[in-house]
């Protein structure tokens, strides 16, 4: 467990951050920038024990900030239409580059990256390794997100060796355990009787649970360094989609409609190797059937006492 340490984190409103931020914080100083455009959104933080600014990594202003972290973890990530390319490469690619600049001085730096680099294989059931090709794909939800992703890699590499600063850089699969991540809106599609959606049947991925998260995070910090680490983050298992939409129903006792809808250049399967992070973390210790069971019931419990959709909770 990390402890004693004063700790910078980037994107803090993510529905990565915040949690990592709040379990972090029992144990360390920790800070948190986000744009915060609505300054009231800052005082569940603060009240939490988390210093805040608001920094706009496209403009950043880094004298509200100290220099003197000894830890940083990059989330912070804009999703942009391919119209603000710029604007995105300006947010995801540069601000944080004079950020790592300027916080130069901490012992390992984290920097979130994401399956998005890799360019697409044609087997769905394909397991990406960290030497995998990369930045020839395309995504519907964040057109922009290959491209800035090879950038903000080759920015923390460069930076890794420019300023001998050790880094470790992760590729997210996809990321489970709150109700606004990707497992919990095929739940909640399930439940509406809506037809779920995807690339391609199969479509594999490999998912990450949020406390598996949280203790592998010491181990990944350790295993920064200068060239930069680069490693899969990733979960142990791994199924298709259709899978996890198919449990829900039998949880449910529903019957789910599926559709494929093809992306001209997406991969049509997400799976990634865990060889290298399970040699630096040891196994995961969550099991995805159990913990989508938990996140199903976690639902109706919500809906039941809300009226409606757990939408927002962490």
């Amino acid at each position: 467990m990390i402890s004693g340490e004063k700790i910078l984190i980037t994107g803090l409103t993510g529905m990565v951050a915040t949690p990592l931020a709040h379990f972090l914080a029992k144990e360390n100083e920790v800070w948190g920038i986000a744009r915060f455009a609505d300054p009231e959104a800052r005082r569940p933080y603060e009240d939490a024990g988390i210093t805040t600014r608001a920094i706009d990594l496209a403009n950043p202003d880094f004298s509200i900030l100290p220099n003197d972290f000894t830890y940083i973890l990059h989330l912070s990530w804009m999703r942009a239409d391919i119209s603000q390319l710029q604007q995105a490469i300006r947010t995801n690619v540069e601000g944080p580059g004079l950020l790592f600049q300027h916080c130069r001085k901490a012992k390992a730096t984290l920097v979130m990256s994401g399956m998005g680099i890799y360019s697409p294989h044609e087997d769905p059931w394909h397991l990406y390794t960290e030497t995998d090709p990369i930045g020839r794909a395309a995504t519907a939800y964040a057109p922009t997100s290959p491209s800035s992703k090879a950038g903000i890699e080759a920015v923390a590499r460069f930076c890794a060796r420019a300023f001998d600063m050790p880094i470790v850089i992760t590729r997210l699969n996809t990321y489970m355990g709150t109700q606004r991540t990707m497992p919990a809106q095929v739940i909640r599609a399930v439940l509406d009787g809506k037809t779920i959606h995807a690339p391609h049947d199969p479509n594999p991925q490999s998912p990450i649970h949020i406390e598996d998260m949280k203790w592998q995070l010491e181990a990944l910090l350790d295993a920064a360094s200068v060239p930069a680490t680069i490693v899969n983050w990733s979960g142990d298992e791994t199924m298709p989609m259709q899978d996890w939409a198919r449990m829900a129903g039998e949880f449910a006792g529903k019957e789910v409609a599926f559709e494929t809808n093809y992306v001209p250049g997406a991969p049509v399967g997400s799976a990634s190797d865990p060889t290298l992070r399970q040699s630096i973390t040891g196994p995961c210790r969550t099991v995805f059937r159990d913990e989508f069971r938990k996140l199903f019931d976690d639902h109706q419990a919500g809906e039941a006492l809300r009226g409606g959709p757990n939408w927002g909770a962490i």
